[in-house]
């Protein structure tokens, strides 16, 4: 089975099901916290390249949620800016973001992870692994 980095918000309720299902598989996950690690522009980058920016985002973020950053208003040549403010502030990130070897990917589409390095989905393929279930006041 896969060696995993596996990026996540401590204490996340989603993130720790991905994780339970990516160790249920027979996974090894090094599980690092998505807050306090030192991005850089290029790596976080990594994580993005494949995706469409507005996927890039965490959409439960507060700065998001209260309208001060709108991710559809971003082009395409505002990548930089994107990961400039992700650099800056942490929660912005859409997670978990996961990288085996050297092949990356940002966000739990189970369908996606099953074909990449495998899944046993216990759990419906229909519960939403991404979005956070907290409410903003939670966060």
């Amino acid at each position: 089975m896969a060696k995993i980095i596996f990026y996540e918000k401590p204490g996340c309720r989603n993130n720790a099901k991905q994780k339970n299902l990516l160790i249920t598989a027979g996974h090894e996950l090094d599980v690092k916290n998505i807050l306090t690690e030192s991005w850089t522009i290029d790596k976080l980058y990594l994580f993005f390249k494949d995706l469409p920016q507005t996927l890039w985002f965490n959409h439960s973020a507060p700065r998001i949620k209260s309208g001060e950053i709108i991710p559809k208003n971003f082009t395409n040549a505002d990548g930089r800016n994107i990961l400039e403010l992700m650099v800056a502030d942490p929660l912005l990130i859409r997670r978990p973001l996961i990288q085996v070897g050297q092949t990356y990917n940002a966000g739990f589409e189970q369908d996606t992870i099953n074909n990449w390095i495998g899944l046993n989905p216990i759990q419906s393929s229909a519960e939403d692994l991404e979005t956070c279930p907290r409410t903003h006041e939670e966060n």
